[in-house]
């Protein structure tokens, strides 16, 4: 799979752009805030249909504009289709393939892959549990796009019985017990959802793990496949002898909710779900020790917080890979973060993708190894470096 073709309107710092672009290694060189790393990010944001670096689309759209325009002619196995995002902030985004408008926006998702490795993947390690639990749903909507829609029915059960907890809370009399009645109700939706998307967390989990192994021992300095590990942290009680089906899954959250109950009208919240897990990330600690793990954050150090970033990017690249399909790889700006040698040893693992996109502020940051096109950004100017 690759891009051949972007087109971008009032996209970020470009009112206009249209480049052609080409399998294999892609740079794109430019001082920092002259736009390289807007083209990479619109190519993710037809992949997930978010940004890696913002929160809300309103930033994606140029200053002084009330739409954006993200068109890609994408390639794959020989066939070219155009895939085109309208961003309307504030209003309904609209989506089309080959011009023929989709009945909504997330159909697209997944047509287009993508695998981000940036600066800001630290938070990965060292940021809240929110980051990593979005890690994780990204990676799995890639891998099953049907499950966007079960994040965003989870997000709209998950914000009703918020609301009706805190209504609950304060009621009194028939009122409080009209409110509990329906809260029922709402247990329900979010024990049926939830287990579809916990299900889908613990199969990738599983999955993921024997690949991180493996790229944490090619990114970090003397480090085995066996040093890095993750494991999932659910808010209820996962003591199954084999993977839990989807039924056992909402069995075991409807009983957790049940028993929590009192704490979540105390506190006017969802106490259980998904959206309290957590992907808790270890390392071991060397042969003095034994077998003792110890978490990621709060113990690791600078160089083995970057090298497992690093590793779970790669390890997703991996899995993706290894589910058939070869998903476009964008290195943003991380050569600057790291020695030539690291450099060398990332170029050298992800050469081989399909089509790889660099940014970097110098020419010099990027390895031999993806020595491919260059193309020059200054000036909100994109041009093809003879």
């Amino acid at each position: 799979m690759h891009v051949a073709h972007l087109t971008l309107h009032n996209f970020r710092s470009y009112a206009d752009l249209d480049v052609a672009l080409e399998p294999g290694a892609t740079a794109f060189i430019g001082r920092n805030g002259q736009g390289k790393t807007n083209l990479v990010e619109a190519i993710d944001y037809l992949s997930r249909l978010s940004s890696h670096r913002v929160a809300t689309d309103a930033p994606l759209v140029r200053a002084g504009t009330d739409q954006a325009i993200v068109r890609a002619a994408v390639v794959k196995d020989g066939r070219t289709a155009v895939l085109e995002v309208e961003l309307n902030p504030g209003r309904a985004n609209r989506a089309r393939i080959n011009k023929s408008p989709l009945s909504r926006p997330r159909e697209i998702v997944g047509l287009v892959r993508t695998v981000v490795f940036a600066p800001d993947d630290l938070t990965l390690v060292k940021g809240d549990p929110s980051d990593r639990r979005r890690f994780l749903d990204d990676l799995a909507v890639l891998r099953a796009p049907r499950l966007a829609a079960v994040r965003a029915d989870y997000d709209r059960v998950l914000r009703q019985r918020n609301s009706l907890l805190k209504t609950a809370a304060f009621a009194r009399g028939s009122a409080r017990d009209s409110a509990l009645a329906t809260l029922v109700v709402w247990d329900e939706n979010l024990a049926r959802v939830g287990a579809e998307l916990l299900a889908a967390r613990l199969r990738l989990v599983a999955d993921l793990g024997p690949y991180l192994g493996k790229a944490y021992e090619a990114v970090a300095r003397g480090a085995s496949r066996d040093d890095a590990d993750l494991e999932y942290r659910a808010s209820i009680d996962l003591d199954f002898e084999e993977q839990p089906s989807r039924d056992q899954l909402e069995q075991a959250l409807l009983t957790a909710i049940e028993a929590r109950r009192k704490d979540e009208l105390d506190r006017g919240v969802s106490l259980v779900g998904p959206h309290r897990d957590e992907l808790l990330l270890t390392l071991g600690t060397g042969h003095q020790d034994g077998d003792l793990r110890l978490p990621v954050k709060g113990y690791a150090s600078h160089g083995e917080s970057w090298s497992f970033a690093l590793a779970l990017r790669l390890a997703s690249y991996d899995l993706l890979r290894a589910d058939g399909d070869d998903p476009i790889l964008v290195l943003d700006d991380v050569f600057a973060e790291l020695d030539t040698e690291r450099r060398a040893q990332l170029a050298e693992l992800v050469a081989g993708a399909e089509q790889v996109l660099v940014t970097a502020a110098v020419a010099a940051d990027v390895p031999e190894a993806l020595q491919g096109v260059r193309f020059l950004v200054a000036d909100g100017e994109v041009t093809r470096d003879a």
